[in-house]
């Protein structure tokens, strides 16, 4: 494609065409979507305009690694690991790395922007999408997502900070009205979006769903116009989320660009019948379309084709990234007596429900098909020279493990058929095969499922697979669905999730909760498995008010049933005998995801009670938690060694090994405050929508900000991390610049003031170096004065930056702190960037 002349081709748009590009391209009826061209119609697109060679651009989620443009069936991808993860790294140099890395998956993905980084705040550890964000710190969520924007649009490709703002619950989120004061919503929640943009001008902003004091987002004038554009000067695109525009005219005359999925539902006739009423003027909507134009001009030297085929890059040099990544991510939380790292040439017995599962990303929209995914077990198996043994423990899994790796077709091959038909299972032998699938995977969301001999948003799926169980007993069976579903084994219906269906909370909160059935089973007897499937409006739940994606999705699996107490009881007998001892234990997508917030900090039932019992039996044990956000671990006092892992993306087991063997140095430290309770965090009672409305009652005292005003003492606080060698830290500077020795964030605590209260100490800078034994390095931390010292002035609406004396605090785990001071000589407010 080639550059737009942008004003001539605004004189030149008709004002349907002008409308059009305001709104993403999608078919204008449901039976277009299986009828889809080069153009894009589906959720990721702008509309085009080939009269005036105008383009559509593609768009992808996300977060941590670049989906393409499929939910179901996808091209796999790089999948890195969390935010939280990355934030714990405190490295802006590999976040650039990883944000290049991303640029090429994009284009490789025939993508010209990416919906992410996402740098919202933590305010609650129950929070759905927390794993999604780096830090409770606008300051650190800022820095690297800057960093990260800067390589992404350094190849080319348009990046999008998300989302814009107080998007920090996933409960009635589309509802619920964020009220705040402006304070905290400047100190905390703009935060990171003000400091990204001081070191890269996304090209893209996504709004958020939610309203902020009484307005939604993506039609607030205050947010979109006043600041991010006004004040700010930023002059980019700013978009919608998805299905979150809620108004023709007040979001196009706030600055919202870009309603975002398309087919639209506010904009088209709608939008041009206020074009010629005057309830939008021409050059608003002139804005919004110079706006679209200039981000294809910015994409346009990528020079991706529209239609562009979906790749796969899975390089080596991609791979050792993904690696060091997931190693560098790793939080020591605790080694007493020196328990790691293990010892390479002695046994060790890896036991937990994390072990042998990849927990490589959250749920939801950041979730994608990795290239491959290592488990826990198979990074420590690859990585020890002695025997590895595995006991289960414990499952954690909150619905049935997934059924479809388990199985076989009828040729050998792992997995089963997907064969779709228009007609429903009760027609007999005359239905004629529209499309037939191999697949592995047992869970599939049909939004984006594309067959253009498929005759209406109605159609059915026979699923089929040769399941063969390694032991006698009893078998659960689980069937989720948007949609309708019914599991046979051997021809023998075992569940039925066809009719009383009841609202869960998978696939965005569109789908059933799980129905189950119970059969018996024969080792090494082969069994029919067979899962009826028919697309959501076969289904009688009423979804009235829930946005729907596409025509459905379905979920099925199974397990051997067990008690817990026979699993934890051959764990405990085998620690005792055992040299070494691993235990991974923590959360899954299924806890953490898109949709839904969780309901407690707690790990899943029965992991606490395994760990406890495994450490009385073996003290030395280890225990690796993998979590997007704080647990509690009310067994931490007994342990000698604790560490966070988080959700490690493709070489999740990798990386995990590397540290606990020694061959890494851990280095993260915790980006987030894990709090020994749940009525500890600052949020705990004003966290979730309440008649519509949820009060960000901690004010400006978010995380590690409340714990040390109110003197409450975490589990582990903000910036902590072990490690296995000592530094020290000496001859702190302080000038124009800030110099120092070693390692890691610098703090500034702020003098008394009669006229507000501020927090004891706020991060203000923090650079991550690497040494080797015996090496010392100079560095060197630069803090404009007036972005170190102020504070937001409700009275003025400005940023003040107070005369008075300032101390420098150079802070670390398990290092004297250095102090220095600083004087302000003047009192000054400012605004802008």
């Amino acid at each position: 494609m080639a550059l737009i002349d942008v004003e001539k081709a605004i004189e030149e748009l008709t004002l349907g065409e002008k409308v059009a590009l305001t709104a993403g391209n999608s078919p204008s009826s449901p039976l277009d979507l299986f009828a889809r061209n080069v153009q894009g119609r589906d959720f990721w697109h702008t509309a085009p305009i080939p009269r005036l060679n105008i383009p559509s651009l593609r768009m992808s989620d996300g977060p941590n690694g670049v989906r393409g443009t499929r939910f179901f069936n996808g091209i796999p991808a790089a999948c890195f690991p969390c935010a939280t993860a990355l934030g714990a790294t405190w490295d802006t140099e590999l976040l650039a790395k990883i944000g290049s890395l991303m640029g090429d998956e994009a284009i490789a993905k025939g993508t010209h922007v990416i919906l992410g980084p996402t740098i919202n705040i933590q305010r609650s550890p129950l929070g759905g999408r927390g794993f999604e964000s780096f830090s409770e710190d606008g300051v650190l969520s800022g820095t690297l997502a800057g960093h990260m924007c800067k390589a992404m649009q350094d190849k080319g490709v348009a990046a999008t900070l998300k989302h814009f703002v107080c998007n920090d619950q996933e409960h009635e989120r589309m509802a619920v009205n964020s009220i705040l004061t402006d304070r905290a919503l400047r100190e905390i929640y703009l935060l990171p979006f003000q400091l990204a943009m001081r070191i890269c001008r996304s090209a893209c902003i996504m709004t958020a769903y939610n309203k902020v004091n009484g307005i939604h987002v993506s039609e607030n004038k205050t947010i979109i116009d006043d600041i991010l554009r006004k004040e700010w000067g930023w002059d980019g695109l700013v978009m919608s989320d998805w299905f979150g525009t809620y108004s023709t005219s007040d979001a196009i005359n706030a600055g919202l660009d870009l309603e975002m999925p398309g087919k639209t539902r506010w904009r088209g006739e709608a939008l041009a019948h206020a074009v010629s009423s005057n309830k939008v003027a021409q050059f608003k909507l002139d804005e919004r379309v110079r706006n679209v134009l200039n981000l294809i001009n910015y994409v346009e030297p990528l020079g991706i084709p529209e239609g562009a085929q979906e790749k796969a890059l899975n390089r080596p040099e991609d791979q050792a990234l993904m690696r060091r990544a997931a190693a560098e991510s790793v939080v020591l939380l605790k080694n007493e007596g020196g328990s790691l790292p293990l010892k390479k040439d002695g046994s060790v017995l890896v036991i937990g429900p994390n072990a042998k599962i990849a927990s490589y990303c959250g749920g939801g929209s950041a979730s994608l098909a990795p290239y491959y995914a290592v488990s826990p077990f198979d990074g420590v198996s690859a990585k020890s020279k002695g025997e590895v043994k595995f006991t289960q423990g414990v499952y954690s899994h909150k619905e049935l493990p997934l059924l479809g790796s388990l199985l076989k077709t009828a040729d050998g091959k792992t997995g089963f058929t997907f064969k779709v038909y228009n007609e429903p299972q009760s027609s007999g032998q005359d239905r004629a095969l529209v499309d037939e699938l191999q697949l592995i995977s047992s869970i599939g969301f049909l939004m984006d499922y594309i067959n253009p001999k498929i005759k209406s948003m109605t159609f059915y799926v026979d699923m089929e697979g040769f399941f063969t169980p390694e032991e006698d007993g009893l078998y659960d069976f689980g069937v989720t669905v948007v949609g309708t579903g019914r599991l046979l084994v051997d021809g023998e219906v075992v569940v039925d999730n066809t009719k009383n269906q009841k609202q869960g909370s998978a696939f965005f909160g569109t789908a059933t909760i799980e129905e189950r059935g119970v059969k018996e089973l024969k080792a090494g007897q082969t069994y029919n498995v067979v899962f009826e499937f028919g697309s959501a409006p076969t289904s009688d739940l009423d979804t009235r008010g829930i946005v729907a994606f596409g025509p459905g999705g379905f979920r099925f699996g199974a397990a051997r049933r067990i008690g817990q107490e026979e699993l934890i009881s051959t764990a405990v007998e085998q620690a005792k005998q055992a040299e070494q001892v691993i235990i991974f234990a923590g959360l899954t997508s299924e806890w953490e995801t898109e949709g839904y917030d969780r309901d407690h900090m707690d790990l899943p039932p029965g992991s606490d009670e395994l760990i406890s019992r495994v450490l009385a039996a073996n003290p030395s044990a280890v225990v690796v938690i993998q979590s997007g956000t704080p647990v509690t671990m009310p067994w931490a006092k007994d342990a000698r060694a604790i560490v966070q892992a988080w959700f490690g993306g493709n070489e999740c087991g990798n990386g995990l090994a590397d540290v606990l063997y020694g061959d890494v140095n851990p280095s993260a430290k915790l980006p987030i405050t894990f709090p020994r309770r749940l009525q500890d965090n600052p949020s705990y009672v004003n966290f979730r929508c309440e008649r519509g409305r949820v009060l960000y009652g901690e004010d400006i005292y978010v995380g590690y900000r409340f714990f040390e005003k109110s003197d409450v003492v975490p589990a582990f606080p903000f910036g902590h991390g072990l490690s296995y060698t000592t530094f020290t830290r000496s001859d702190l500077q302080v000038s124009t610049v800030l110099e120092r020795s070693r390692y890691t964030e610098s703090a500034l605590d702020h003098p008394p003031s009669t006229d507000v209260n501020r927090p004891p100490r706020e991060l203000k800078a923090f650079q991550k170096v690497f040494l080797q034994p015996g090496e010392s390095k100079t560095v060197q931390l630069v803090v404009e004065k007036k972005i170190a010292t102020s504070w937001w002035d409700e009275q003025r609406g400005q940023w003040i930056s107070e005369k008075g004396r300032y101390q420098v605090s150079i802070t670390g785990t398990g290092v004297e702190e250095l102090r220095d001071e600083f004087e302000v000589g003047r009192t000054r407010f400012w605004l802008g960037l």
